[in-house]
C-alpha cells in the first residue's frame, strides 16, 4: 500500500489553479528536481491521472483543499467533499481554511469536517491574499479548536509558502507545535529549505509530522531526511509526490531508491500517514 501524502488531482477546482494553467512553470519546476512534468498534468486528463496513480501503486492520495491569493488559485472545500465521494477508495479529502476569520474557519471545519467526509483542516497562511505567520496569533482559535477535537492540521511550511522564506521558518512551526501540544501537526514542503531546522523541530516535538514531498527529490538536504526518516523520525515522516510537480512513478521509484532502511519503508509510505489522520483502513 502507498498512500501519496499531497497530490492535486487534474478535475474541479484544482484545473485553475496556476499549478495546472501555467505549464512553463510546472515544467520548470519539474526540471529543477531533475524530473518531467507526467503527461496527466500537461493535459489535465483525470483519467490518465488514476492510471498513472495505478501503474506506480499509489493507492490513496491526500487531497488538500486550498484559500490562497488570486495566483495561487482557490479550490472550494465542496469540490474536495465531491471528490472523495466520487472516488471514496482513491482520495483522503482535508479542508483548506482561510484562518483571517477565527469564526468562520470553525464553522467551515465543523460542516465539512466533523459533520462531513474530510479528516484534517489544511492552512497556507503565507499565500493569503494578505499573507500572514503560522504562528499569527490570529489563528490560534483555530488551533485550540482543532485540537479539543481532536482534527489534524496540515500547515505549509516550506518552498513558496509566501512572499519571502521567512514564512518557512521552523520556528514558526516550533512554536505552534510547543503551544499545542496535543495538535498534530503535518508540514506539508517538509520545512525546506530549513532542513536541519525542521529536523530539530520534530526531534523535540512529538506532535510533528513531516511531508517532504517534491523536496526529497534531487535537491541538497535529502540525505539528512533520509537520516532523520532512519532513525527519530521513522514513525513520523511521510511520503508525498507534489503532484502534478512530480509524476507518481518517478515519485515511487526513487523514493524508494533512497537508502533508507527496509523496515522503515511501510511507515514512511502508508503507516505514517494513517496515524497521523487517524484513518480507519486495511493494510
Amino acid at each position: 500500500m502507498i498512500i501519496d501524502f499531497r497530490l492535486r488531482p487534474a478535475t474541479r477546482g484544482f484545473l485553475n489553479m496556476h499549478i495546472f494553467r501555467n505549464q512553463e512553470r510546472i515544467a520548470r519546476w519539474s526540471g529543477n528536481l531533475g524530473m518531467t512534468p507526467p503527461p496527466s498534468a500537461k493535459t489535465g486528463d483525470m483519467a490518465l491521472m488514476l492510471k498513472e496513480m495505478e501503474e506506480a501503486g499509489v493507492t490513496m492520495g491526500v487531497v488538500p483543499g486550498r484559500q490562497a491569493n488570486a495566483f495561487m488559485g482557490n479550490v472550494p472545500n465542496d469540490d474536495i467533499v465531491e471528490i472523495v465521494k466520487e472516488w471514496p477508495d482513491k482520495f483522503i479529502g482535508v479542508a483548506g481554511i482561510d484562518p483571517t476569520n477565527p469564526t468562520a474557519a470553525i464553522a467551515e471545519i465543523e460542516r465539512v469536517v466533523e459533520n462531513g467526509p474530510l479528516c484534517a483542516v489544511g492552512m497556507e497562511p503565507g499565500v493569503l491574499s494578505n499573507p500572514m505567520y503560522a504562528d499569527d496569533r490570529r489563528i490560534y482559535p483555530v488551533y485550540e479548536h482543532c485540537a479539543s477535537k481532536g482534527i489534524p492540521v496540515l500547515l505549509m511550511g516550506g518552498g513558496g509558502n509566501g512572499p519571502d522564506l521567512s514564512h518557512s521558518n521552523p520556528v514558526i512551526i516550533d512554536r505552534v507545535c510547543g503551544d499545542f501540544p496535543n495538535l498534530t501537526v503535518i508540514n506539508t514542503h517538509g520545512g525546506y529549505p530549513w532542513v536541519q531546522q525542521i529536523l530539530f523541530v520534530a526531534f523535540k516535538r512529538p506532535n510533528l509530522y513531516l511531508c517532504p514531498d517534491m523536496y526529497m527529490f534531487n535537491v541538497p538536504g535529502v540525505s539528512d531526511y533520509v537520516m532523520a526518516a532512519n532513525t527519530f523520525m521513522r514513525d513520523r515522516m511521510v511520503f508525498g509526490t507534489a503532484y502534478p510537480f512530480i509524476g507518481f512513478k518517478d515519485g515511487v521509484e526513487q523514493f524508494c531508491a533512497l537508502p533508507f532502511k527496509p523496515e522503515v519503508l511501510p511507515g514512511l509510505l502508508y503507516k505514517n500517514a494513517a496515524r497521523a489522520l487517524k484513518l480507519d483502513i486495511a493494510e
